[in-house]
């Protein structure tokens, strides 16, 4: 057992879990540590038919220290099984923690690639795997790089993405190069154990744009992500046209802002970018994205749904840290990439509701729809008129039996332009999403297309996990109901025509109670 050393960790571990489980807002099929603290997903792999999800892991508390390597398994990206924690700090370079990472075939052999942290910064460490996956050895070479490239100012430097290209390794280490901005180092090697530095793959500009936008690209790049967004690899000439990927999130002193991608070329030792665009409209709420392409040649990305609560509730709570559903990742006709839950999610699916096509007008009158729940898959197609709006809204409660309390209500909006465009927006309204005082309702919001006003609409509720996707394009967000939540509503302003809408009641992923140390 680890002892509980951090001055917030006064719960007891029995207690910790139990705490965690009886949390009403705690998701129910989204995948969550046993307790205490999650963030990144790491190692997402798939191997030998079983799927590999690995994360950053605290089971002391829910709070950021000594971080672990926790590790779960699925034959169906649905349903996980906990295993042994895989990486734990020690003495050397790791012994502030096990950081993000990622996990590689090398010849038949797994092989772990993390960022080891040990005085207070980050450097690139190995550790390779028993043929199950489950019991891993570091190598006596860590740090297998000693140092960030020698006379250049990094802002940080962590996280790892490897790649097999000819005879060679590759390695990118997110980074930052002060009063320039975030940047990925490119590395080669032949062994995973001896690295030579090529340069910075790509040069971002943190003096671009305000750092408030959505889109600024940050003074580090956490998490890089670099992949063929079509057929062939890293590398191969393409035949289709397809980009490549830099995905990376955005970070600045501490602050993790946002998930962001290039699509460009990739070719020698650079990258050649084309266009920068949102990953998630959500923001934090969909952060440190790590992707892989599984057996079937699916691109598969996961995401950390950051909390939006108070520190002081997540401790209290016993749990913080939320990993996305695993989602398609596609390429669509203008080269930018579309998102889905995998199909294999379907699997949850209860009871079915569906209602017939109906046209939606009105001043925004909510419209009962006969569907309730906070464990939701909705499935909406509708077609807006020019300047139309859509306004559903879910968690929604009316506050019971005082009359006085403000109704909790999470509001996702479509509108289509006025100008008869295919041009539309997504938003969340989360202002009144929560009677807490102390959680976070930003608004979140973007550009949609809406290629004759048509809009397939999905919304995953996961009581305090919300997932939308538009058209494909995806708005992660958390919200904190505090009076149950269950209602959902519709109402429009404009003409809307609901060509079908689809209600299921999702089923729960983990039976029994879990331990922190499987």
């Amino acid at each position: 057992m680890t002892e509980l050393t951090h001055p917030l960790a006064t719960i007891p571990q029995d207690e910790l879990v139990a705490r965690a489980e009886a949390d009403p807002l705690r998701p129910r099929f989204h995948f969550v540590s046993p307790a205490g603290w999650l963030n990144d997903p790491n190692g997402v792999s798939q191997w030998n038919g079983t799927y590999h999800l690995f994360y950053q892991y605290n089971p002391e508390g829910a709070f950021h220290h000594r971080i672990q390597w926790g590790h779960a398994t699925s034959t169906d990206l649905v349903t996980w099984t906990d295993k042994p924690i895989a990486l734990e700090p020690s003495e050397g370079p790791d012994a502030e923690g096990c950081w993000s990472g990622v996990l590689v075939n090398d010849g038949g052999t797994p092989t772990l690639v993390y960022s080891g942290r040990s005085e207070g910064k980050e450097l690139p460490c190995v550790a390779v795997g028993s043929p199950d996956l489950l019991s891993w050895t570091k190598v006596p070479e860590n740090p297998v790089i000693a140092a960030p490239p020698a006379g250049v100012d990094t802002t940080a430097y962590r996280d790892h993405c490897v790649w097999r290209e000819g005879t060679k390794w590759r390695q990118l280490v997110g980074s930052g190069i002060r009063q320039r901005g975030g940047t990925a180092f490119l590395y080669e090697s032949s062994d995973l154990r001896s690295w030579d530095y090529i340069g910075p793959l790509f040069i971002g500009d943190a003096s671009q744009g305000d750092p408030a936008d959505t889109d600024w690209t940050g003074t580090m790049w956490e998490c890089v992500d670099l992949f063929r967004a079509g057929q062939g690899s890293l590398g191969s000439v393409t035949s289709d046209g397809s980009p490549d990927v830099l995905v990376f999130s955005a970070w600045d002193d501490g602050d993790t802002r946002h998930p962001l991608y290039w699509t460009g070329r990739y070719a020698g030792d650079a990258f050649e970018p084309a266009a920068l665009h949102r990953l998630d409209y959500g923001g934090r709420f969909f952060y440190a994205p790590q992707s892989f392409q599984d057996e079937a040649g699916r691109r598969v990305m996961f995401g950390w749904m950051q909390e939006g609560r108070s520190d002081a509730a997540m401790v209290e709570a016993g749990w913080s840290g939320v990993m996305s559903l695993p989602r398609l990742v596609t390429m669509a006709d203008d080269g930018t990439l579309r998102f889905a839950p995998v199909p294999e999610i379907n699997k949850l699916r209860r009871e079915h509701t569906r209602l017939p096509g109906q046209v939606l007008t009105g001043a925004l009158v909510p419209l009962d729809i006969g569907v309730s729940g906070n464990q939701l898959d909705l499935e909406l197609d509708l077609q807006l008129a020019p300047g139309a709006l859509l306004r559903l809204g879910v968690l929604g409660s009316t506050g019971g039996s005082n009359s006085d309390n403000p109704t909790e209500e999470t509001v996702i909006e479509l509108r289509r332009a006025t100008d008869g465009t295919g041009h539309g927006a997504l938003h969340v309204d989360r202002t009144r999403s929560s009677l807490d005082p102390t959680v976070d309702v930003e608004d979140k919001s973007g550009p949609v297309p809406m290629p004759e006003g048509r809009v397939h609409l999905r919304v995953i509720l996961d009581r305090s996990a919300v997932e939308i996707f538009a058209n494909g394009i995806p708005l992660t967000a958390r919200a904190y109901p505090t009076l149950g939540g269950e209602r959902v509503s519709l109402a429009a302003e404009g003409t809307v025509q609901m060509l079908s809408l689809d209600a299921w009641t999702m089923a729960e992923i983990h039976e029994g109670t879990r331990t922190l140390f499987p």
